[in-house]
């Protein structure tokens, strides 16, 4: 499966614990993070949805996702773009859960290419972007554990550039063991899948 994702996700606590069942969005919380992250923008509440139907947003759509004090979601078309605006996103989105690690992700099929960030208590760890023909574009920060293994051939020597995995494999890695603590598409044994986490949606006008 292809995916293409912009995804930012902040928990407090071990994403395992908290993205479980039991989680309840916050509308108004939800509008409160949207207004602050585009105050020159008008927005225009127009439903609920799942994360599922979020992870890669229309230009013109913003996906968030409250639950009290516990976690947020982002899904924001903008992310892609990785630029200045981007990081002023994804550092927001870290620091509006006090004490949270946060995770961005971005996947993105056709350049087969992936995009995170990492951080914890709102400051950047771990800053990396890999795609498929240009390899290693920025490695930035400790390595996390769960990435190692697709570092090994480049560590021993080899060349980065066809680079020596796959972005979306690397990608959905981090997603599993730093965002949610199960597969994004994983259903777990207490019923709880990642994808039907509910989301507010905003159109931007």
């Amino acid at each position: 499966m292809a995916w293409s994702v912009a995804l930012a996700c902040a928990s407090a606590g071990e994403p395992a614990e908290v993205f479980g069942p039991g989680l309840r969005p916050d509308p108004d919380a939800a509008a409160r993070l949207a207004h602050g992250l585009y105050p020159a923008a008008t927005l225009v509440e127009t439903g609920d949805t799942v994360l599922d139907f979020a992870l890669w947003p229309y230009e013109d759509e913003l996906f968030v996702g409250a639950y009290g004090r516990r976690a947020l979601l982002l899904c924001d078309r903008r992310l892609f773009c990785l630029d200045d605006d981007a990081r002023r996103v994804a550092d927001s989105v870290a620091a509006a859960l006090p004490g949270a690690r946060c995770g961005v992700l971005v996947l993105h099929s056709v350049i087969s290419g992936c995009w995170f960030r990492w951080y914890e208590g709102g400051a950047l760890r771990r800053d990396v972007f890999v795609t498929k023909e240009d390899g290693v574009v920025v490695d930035q920060g400790e390595r996390l554990p769960v990435e190692r293994p697709f570092w090994t051939a480049i560590d021993q020597g080899a060349g980065d550039v066809p680079l020596p995995f796959d972005p979306e494999d690397f990608g959905l890695a981090l997603a599993r063991s730093h965002m949610f603590g199960r597969g994004i598409a994983d259903r777990g044994t207490d019923g709880f899948l990642p994808l039907e986490l509910p989301l507010r949606r905003f159109k931007l006008c």
